[in-house]
């Protein structure tokens, strides 16, 4: 609850308007009844017309109080729960931003999401619930117990023997929902996780005709979640007719061992529909409130998740002197590199990795898939952090500098070119945003990217579906790399960043992106010689080591494996002319 707390109180002026309502709640709810007491006492029994028209302009204007309280009650506890859950979810978004690769991975996408989205949605209900009803509602039990003590305290036993009843009530549905709140909420992640491998693989799926196996999988997560979620939706569904019957009992009770005091004069009629109003006021306040301690599971669970992730610590952060300028641009150096993914670090992925590189050199490694490739250009904008050795940028370890400084540095084209919702021109402009038209135009043609451009209705205002799904695969390849040629870093790193692009165009794209790269580094991971056959030094990896290095005629002469590579590929390309 503290978690929960911590943002509340961010908003103390809601949370004092909130209070004013529930007050102005109360005084209503009680003062009515007391003034209709009065009026059956002394108004119809007596005849007295004129203090009848006095005790009405009075309830009207309990009345009239009651209403502005209302309006108030509503609108404090609706701007501060909706404040609240923003700022929930903007701290969750700032931290997430801040996670390393390890944080995802221990997490998980689809845990994340749904902690943003639905976790954050249980705490807005809470919360909610305990401004509308977690202020008046014991204020107006205790007023309701005064109340009843001061209108006949011999008859006050019959509520003190409901109470117990219904806090036994309360506790067992509290203790019992807690366990499917967490299993409800731990489903709701595993189906959110089904859901995006289906949304995102759907293509995967027809072409392997698994519609219908994908199907059973999501109905079994589906019914899993739909079962945990009946439980406790019928737990929770029982309270309201055991406190109703308790209530009926207890109201029953009350008129029972009220004939006599009423036969002997000793209590009025208008006394005894005063003292069931507050009887029915003090019940139905516990049942109201306790319908926040059947719902403090579920939020409990919720606010462990979100608090799980405001609370974890980020492995790759900056140091507070971190280094934020240096004299040279573009030199890299690995030095003794050696690493392994958290919690693997008796299988190292790569092992003493040494090479140089500095502008206007272009840097290639090719290898068999899971030679390391991927995860050693990883490495130079601290995706993940070096186990072993060390990786100097312009002299300095990328440890030591200040993380928007390093990035800032390098021009990153992944394997799978992400683009995001929008337009073509803000997707450019992402590495760059006072990036102009001209510059557009500039990267776009020498990623090859120009001519489908221009040929779209809205060209740079043409619109972008999630993850550019409107695209081609070579399309969304050739925007990514222009993207990466806008913000002209003194690094580029391209990730097997032209495998999309057909041997024409790919070669074009290289050509081209030499005559602007000569002030820059290039580093350049790919699976086809034809991608790297140009670089100064090309770097054979196998299994995480270095197994050999040179120019493309070097290692033609003297590798064994490279010349494998080689060899596989010109009778593949062989076989793609014959056929």
């Amino acid at each position: 609850m503290l978690y929960i707390w911590s943002y509340v109180k961010r908003h103390k002026k809601f949370l004092l308007l909130n209070l004013l309502g529930a007050l102005s709640f109360v005084l209503v709810n009680l003062g009515l009844p007391t003034i209709l007491a009065q009026i059956i006492n002394d108004v119809l029994v007596n005849q007295d017309v004129e203090r009848l028209y006095f005790l009405i302009a009075i309830m009207v204007a309990v009345i009239v109080l009651g209403l502005f309280g209302n309006i108030l009650l509503t609108y404090a506890s609706g701007r501060l729960v909706n404040e609240m859950t923003k700022d929930i979810r903007n701290d969750l978004y700032d931290k997430i931003g801040d996670f390393s690769h390890a944080e995802y991975e221990k997490i998980g996408v689809s845990s994340l999401v749904t902690r943003i989205t639905n976790d954050a949605f249980v705490i807005l209900q809470f919360v909610e619930m305990i401004l509308r009803i977690g202020f008046n509602t014991p204020l107006m039990f205790l007023g309701s117990i005064v109340l009843i003590i001061n209108t006949s305290a011999s008859m006050s036993w019959i509520l003190a023997g409901a109470v117990p009843v219904i806090l036994l009530v309360i506790y067992w549905i509290a203790k019992t929902s807690g366990p499917l709140s967490e299993k409800m909420q731990s489903l709701l992640d595993r189906l959110n996780t089904y859901s995006r491998e289906n949304l995102t693989g759907l293509r995967v799926i027809r072409a392997f005709a698994r519609e219908e196996y994908q199907e059973e999988k999501f109905a079994g997560a589906n019914k899993d979640y739909a079962n945990t979620a009946q439980s406790l939706h019928k737990l929770m569904g029982s309270a309201m007719p055991i406190f109703y019957h308790i209530m009926a009992v207890v109201i029953t009770l009350i008129f029972l061992f009220a004939l006599n005091p009423i036969e002997a004069r000793e209590m009025q009629v208008g006394t005894l529909v005063a003292f069931v109003e507050y009887a029915f006021h003090a019940l139905f306040s516990i049942l109201m409130f306790s319908q926040i301690f059947m719902m403090y599971p579920r939020a409990n669970v919720s606010a462990k998740r979100l608090k799980e992730i405001n609370d974890m610590p980020i492995s790759i952060t900056s140091k507070p002197d971190a280094v934020t300028e240096t004299e040279t641009h573009g030199y890299i150096e690995f030095d003794e590199v050696s690493f392994a993914y958290p919690g693997e670090t008796e299988n190292p992925v790569l092992h003493e990795i040494n090479f140089k590189a500095k502008p206007g050199e272009t840097i290639a490694f090719i290898g068999s898939t899971g030679s390391g490739k991927s995860t050693l250009v990883q490495l130079i904008p601290r995706f993940y952090d070096v186990s072993f050795g060390r990786i100097l940028i312009d002299g300095v370890d990328v440890r030591d500098f200040d993380l928007d400084t390093l990035r800032n540095k390098i021009g990153f084209i992944p394997q799978r070119a992400l683009l995001f919702t929008g337009t073509i021109g803000e997707n450019l402009r992402f590495g760059k945003e006072e990036a102009t038209d001209i510059e557009l135009d500039a990267a776009s043609d020498v990623a090859q990217a120009r001519e489908f451009i221009e040929n779209m209705d809205e060209k740079y205002h043409s619109y972008l579906s999630e993850g550019g799904s409107n695209l081609s695969g070579g399309q969304k390849q050739r925007l990514s790399i222009a993207r990466a040629i806008v913000k002209q870093p003194e690094i580029y790193i391209f990730d097997d960043s032209f495998s999309a692009l057909d041997y024409r165009t790919d070669a074009e794209v290289r050509r081209r992106l030499q005559e602007i790269t000569g002030d820059s580094t290039v580093i350049i991971v790919a699976q086809r010689i034809s991608s790297i056959r140009n670089a100064d030094q090309i770097i054979v990896l196998e299994e995480g080591e270095i197994k050999g290095r040179g120019t493309h005629e070097e290692l033609m002469e003297n590798n064994a494996i490279y010349q494998a590579i080689a060899n596989s590929q010109s009778k593949e390309e062989e076989g793609d002319v014959h056929a």
